[in-house]
């Protein structure tokens, strides 16, 4: 014998096999908030029927997707607007102004010139040019005659001041290594810390993610155990 007696849905007021009958207390949570959000008064007790029940499992799916789909959308504008701000801590770095004074401006143009190819050759440019002039212009007569005691003078000179000035030029270069390395460090350390973060986050997600899909899984079996009862019934 059939059973051909029927219920009321809490929800809808329609009536339904007594096989489709469905508990509020055996519904799962997520999809029993999803109805207690539309129809408050509904509660553990009420009945609804297999049908009605499916339609919200459908829309508790479609709402995870679609949060899923959303979240990701936020992500890449978020990137977008990260790459449009170039808020990056090597540009904040790479982007500071040197401060030098005249001394050190001095010192630097200094080192660089006494360390070219054009110092050496203007140099013994320099000195051929003395010598010659005093040996075989002025046959040893003008005014530096040999053994050129005023261009050892001059030459003495040049040794001595450049000396200090190139040890001033170190000191600078020094410097520079010393904020450049600095520099390093902080880019360095932002980014251990981001790489902290992002793992910090991945976990997150992951077991967000996990949980949200157990849950689904959980309600997808609910509904092939309801299709299989009514295939065999």
């Amino acid at each position: 014998m059939k059973n051909n007696s029927t219920f009321k849905s809490a929800i809808s007021n329609l009536e339904f096999p007594e096989s489709e009958k469905i508990y509020g207390k055996s519904i799962h949570d997520p999809v029993l908030g999803l109805i207690t959000k539309d129809h408050p008064s509904f509660c553990d007790t009420d009945c609804i029927g297999v049908q009605e029940l499916n339609v919200y499992r459908q829309k508790y799916i479609s709402n995870y997707l679609s949060a899923e789909m959303g979240a990701l959308s936020d992500l890449e504008k978020n990137v977008i607007a990260s790459l449009k701000e170039d808020k990056s801590i090597v540009s904040i770095v790479e982007d500071e102004e040197e401060t030098r004074n005249l001394g050190q401006r001095i010192a630097d143009q200094v080192a660089d010139f006494g360390g070219s190819w054009t110092f050496i050759i203007s140099f013994l440019a320099f000195i051929v040019v003395w010598i010659g002039s005093n040996v075989y212009i002025l046959v040893n007569k003008g005014f530096d005659p040999y053994p050129f005691i005023l261009l050892n003078l001059i030459l003495s000179c040049i040794a001595a001041l450049q000396a200090p000035v190139i040890m001033m030029s170190q000191n600078r270069q020094e410097e520079k290594d010393r904020n450049r390395a600095k520099k390093d460090y902080m880019i360095n350390l932002k980014s251990e810390l981001e790489i902290r973060m992002i793992h910090d986050k991945i976990d997150h997600l992951i077991m967000h993610q996990q949980q949200e899909l157990i849950e689904i899984q959980k309600v997808q079996i609910e509904m092939m155990n309801d299709i299989l009862n009514q295939i065999k019934k």
